[in-house]
């Protein structure tokens, strides 16, 4: 158990544990996309960051619809994960001299992130689903579905131009 957290004993527990880490990591995500869609060189690149952003801010909304809506405080608690998958991008990106071979790591911390964004998303959905709470499953699904559209998008920007880009 860490220092300040409480124990996780049930799936209610588990439930909101997750909640809150995904609820930090979109925040995280936030702070980092603006920078990630003013460094990117290649404008399909560039677009889907800002468009991210703007869908991103409405999936945090919708994360306090759910915390609402489950009767809990709206908080976060620090995603390892998340600060560990954004460092990397930090340091791979600032070794980056070329613009398009940056936008290739851009691209691709970015689809780490949604990667990561899709399972805890499909996790919270299975336990929404098993605890009977259906109107929290709903709004977790509406966000599912655009994580994986982003991931689709991003495959779809490399193989058509920054990763060809960048060699």
């Amino acid at each position: 158990m860490g220092f300040f957290s409480k124990p996780i004993n049930t799936l209610d527990d588990l439930f909101v544990h997750t909640l809150q880490d995904i609820y930090y990591a979109e925040n995280q995500i936030i702070k980092n996309l603006p920078v990630m869609a003013e460094e990117a060189s290649d404008p399909e690149l560039k677009a889907a960051f800002q468009h991210h952003l703007t869908e991103t801010e409405e999936q945090v909304r919708r994360l306090e619809q759910v915390f609402e809506l489950h009767g809990q405080p709206v908080k976060g608690v620090t995603c390892q994960a998340m600060d560990g998958i954004l460092a990397e991008a930090k340091d791979i990106i600032s070794d980056c001299d070329d613009p398009e071979v940056r936008d290739a790591a851009m691209l691709s911390a970015a689809q780490a992130v949604e990667h990561y964004e899709i399972t805890r998303y499909g996790s919270l959905i299975a336990y929404a689903t098993q605890l009977g709470r259906p109107d929290c499953a709903a709004l977790l699904q509406q966000t599912l579905e655009e994580e994986k559209s982003a991931d689709q998008k991003l495959t779809r920007i490399a193989g058509k131009s920054v990763n060809q880009h960048a060699l």
